[in-house]
């Protein structure tokens, strides 16, 4: 579908195309750029919804069950509900040979290192650092795409990072005056946000013939299997496995564990330092799903973060 455009006008070309042909071509161009565009930021947009409706969806999820006990059964049942139906229903092939070592690597990054160095972190450092520390991820994926991939991060884009960090920081500056933080909690923290940012970049460096789907299924219920020991190992009993841990599961394992992190490795196909951009989004909407399902206040610095924001973004994905 992507080639078509191109495939008519390059037959136009050999044929000795009309002036009103060559029109058509251009017109044509310029209408599938804008869908594809359009599908793009439709992309970006319902990923930084959904990703930053975990925090809040979590929350309620912790009030009942043990962090680390809750994330680890929130990967184990996302990950067997994805492998079921990508090789019980679709039929797709398993990983094969090097897919295997692929695979678990970017399981072991983006699910189990990642999110058990950042529950961790939630014990001795507030919602406002923490909403903070995710926006540092575009820089970290632009520095490591730089070296790992030598792919040259443009100076509009290093704008859009500082920029978009300066932002985040504005929206959570009111936050961070009763923030309860502890050195131990900010090291857990960076190193969440540095292997995370590693495992989304050697996932753009990768050339997968799996299905997206499939990685995702698989890199999910290896990062679940990862964490169960250190589950296990940390459970202290008096879970209550009650509504409201299986509504925030629920709402974990298909919009976010399943959609959201679809749509993410869709992203990080086409570039990764773009795609890590949409990433400033969350934080702004996680404050917003706060004011309004837990009662925090949004601030004037939450509206000026918010706009900072978005402008950011704008100069980060607008093409030059």
């Amino acid at each position: 579908m992507s080639r078509l455009p191109g495939k008519f006008c390059s037959i136009k070309r050999k044929t000795g195309a009309a002036f009103q042909d060559r029109l058509y071509c251009a017109l044509l161009r310029i209408l599938f750029l804008k869908r594809t565009s359009v599908i793009y930021f439709l992309t970006g947009l319902t990923f930084a919804i959904l990703w930053s409706s975990a925090s809040i969806a979590g929350k309620f999820g912790l009030q009942s069950v043990e962090a680390l006990t809750f994330f680890c059964i929130r990967f184990l049942v996302a990950g067997l509900l994805l492998l079921g139906y990508v090789h019980g229903i679709k039929r797709h092939r398993f990983p094969v040979g090097k897919e295997w070592f692929n695979v678990s690597v970017f399981g072991t990054f983006n699910t189990a290192l990642y999110l058990g160095l950042f529950i961790l972190a939630l014990e001795s450092v507030a919602a406002g650092i923490t909403s903070l520390a995710i926006a540092l991820n575009p820089l970290l994926i632009s520095v490591l795409t730089s070296v790992w991939m030598k792919r040259k991060v443009m100076v509009q884009e290093w704008i859009s990072i500082f920029l978009g960090i300066a932002g985040v920081a504005i929206a959570t500056y009111p936050l961070l005056h009763s923030a309860h933080v502890s050195v131990h909690g900010l090291i857990l923290i960076g190193l969440s946000m540095v292997v995370y940012s590693i495992g989304s970049v050697f996932y753009s460096s990768v050339i997968w013939s799996l299905s997206r789907i499939a990685i995702n299924g698989w890199q999910v219920l290896i990062g679940g299997i990862v964490l169960l020991p250190f589950a296990a190992f940390s459970h202290q009993g008096g879970n209550n496995y009650d509504t409201n841990f299986w509504f925030s599961l629920l709402w974990l394992v298909v919009p976010v564990s399943i959609f959201a992190v679809q749509l993410w490795l869709r992203l990080l196909r086409e570039d990764a330092v773009r795609a890590s951009l949409w990433l400033f989004l969350c934080p702004i909407f996680g404050l917003a799903f706060s004011t309004f399902l837990l009662d925090e206040p949004f601030t004037v610095h939450t509206a000026i973060g918010a706009t900072v924001v978005l402008l950011a973004l704008y100069l980060g994905q607008h093409k030059r």
